[in-house]
């Protein structure tokens, strides 16, 4: 295991906090060796509100990991999220010293590297420039540049941004927890990596994570993600609806929505009825399943609705034949995919991180509601952007070759240098027998 490549993620949610050790298989799939969750108190809507309780709950989802994995954890890879995430499609070109040369992957990198360097709104921070279409010469529509000639080389960038607070935030709960951060990425494009397949984004696919604080939007076509969003709404806010419209406790509330609740109202029964302890004393409560459900079936039409408005925004509303991908712990709701079909005509499946997942001990990791968490492990071990993989093989075949050459020609150099050597002891011994 020494020389194993291991990777821990660490979901910084409003619901929980979860940290995931895993490391890959002999046949390419992740494979988990420890998780660790605490209850998150200390984030509120997916920003760090109080860094005490944060750091209190990684430190015991990590410790709670490392036990379990038997791997003593210094990096990890974190997500970001929250109502503060802003995203825009901005165009970018570099010209080239000469057309005769082809592109090359160093060319590609200057120009991504020149748009971490555009201007933002004050406070704000770029946290992810994804490349979209590339154009060449003014000829437009090229997925990959290297290789082609030409000297003017533009694309059309997807940048997203982030509060510099926030992140400032996470980067000293981290810190105090002990820890450092390997690399910080949007929790959608972290779910993806879990829960959507080549084909899906391919096709065009809209994935949806619906989280305790926030629902975040990832929508992919002809393999690169092309539209991503926040919205300030999640199950916790549901939750809330119950306890105050049914008048109960949060615990409460919260076991009422997921042990009885329904996304459509219709499918829950008329007769059906929960009884729940009296606080203090007081006579046990009696709850219509079917009033729960309507107080539910509200909020998650609300939720769903501003999800269909990004889709429409975005402009690929008519091209997404992967349709709708929902995950995230709201994504256990009983009777959601039905609603959100209904509500956009568009077909929906539940999104479970076990597209790359290996034989696990813990079967839980397999629940959507981890889904960000696996996909932080495997953007240890890929890249959001699949050409990024590509381009990294490309360097990793010339660098070894450049190492397999060099031993040729240090053997060509100490075979000269004993050529000489021997050359001037000849030299040298003749001059001594002159001498006589």
């Amino acid at each position: 295991m020494e020389h194993e490549k291991i990777v821990v993620g660490l979901d910084i949610g409003t619901t929980k906090i979860c940290a995931i050790v895993g490391r890959k298989n002999e046949f390419g799939k992740l494979e988990v060796l420890g998780m660790g969750k605490a209850e998150s108190e200390g984030v509120v809507k997916g920003i760090v509100f109080n860094i005490d309780k944060t750091v209190y709950a990684i430190e015991k989802a990590i410790k709670e990991a490392s036990d379990q994995s038997g791997i003593d954890i210094g990096v990890v890879n974190v997500g970001i999220a929250g109502q503060h995430i802003r995203s825009f499609i901005q165009h970018g070109g570099i010209t080239r010293s000469s057309k005769e040369d082809e592109i090359t992957i160093d060319d590609v990198e200057r120009l991504t590297q020149d748009m971490y360097r555009m201007v933002v709104p004050p406070g704000s921070q770029i946290i992810h420039v994804m490349p979209q279409d590339y154009m060449v010469d003014y000829e437009d529509g090229i997925k990959e540049p290297v290789g082609m000639s030409g000297v003017r080389l533009e694309a059309d960038f997807h940048i997203i941004t982030a509060q510099t607070n926030a992140i400032n935030n996470i980067n000293k709960c981290i810190r105090r927890g002990g820890l450092e951060i390997d690399d910080l990425i949007l929790e959608p494009l972290a779910s993806s990596l879990a829960v959507l397949n080549d084909e899906e984004k391919e096709a065009g696919v809209c994935l949806i994570d619906i989280g305790g604080g926030t629902t975040d939007i990832a929508i992919f076509y002809d393999n690169i993600i092309r539209h991503t969003a926040v919205i300030p709404f999640g199950g916790n806010i549901v939750t809330n609806d119950i306890k105050q419209g049914l008048m109960v406790l949060p615990q409460q509330a919260e076991q009422l929505k997921t042990r009885f609740g329904k996304a459509i109202a219709e499918e829950a029964s008329p007769n059906e009825i929960v009884s729940i302890p009296g606080i203090r004393n007081r006579a046990a409560k009696e709850i219509s399943v079917k009033n729960l459900s309507n107080i539910i079936q509200a909020r998650m039409e609300e939720i769903v609705e501003m999800a269909h408005a990004e889709i429409i925004s975005s402009g690929f509303e008519n091209r997404l034949a992967g349709g709708i991908v929902i995950t995230g712990g709201g994504a256990q709701l009983a009777n959601l995919k039905q609603l959100v079909e209904y509500m956009t005509g568009m077909d929906t499946r539940i999104g479970y991180p076990n597209e790359h997942l290996g034989k696990s001990k813990i079967e839980a990791v397999k629940s959507p509601m981890y889904a960000t968490a696996v996909g932080l492990v495997l953007s240890g071990f890929r890249s959001l952007d699949e050409r990024e993989d590509r381009y990294k093989e490309a360097r990793e075949v010339v660098r070894t070759a450049k190492v397999k050459k060099q031993p040729v020609a240090a053997s060509k150099s100490f075979f000269n240098d004993i050529l000489n050597k021997t050359k001037s002891l000849l030299i040298d011994d003749l001059d001594g027998k002159n001498e006589y």
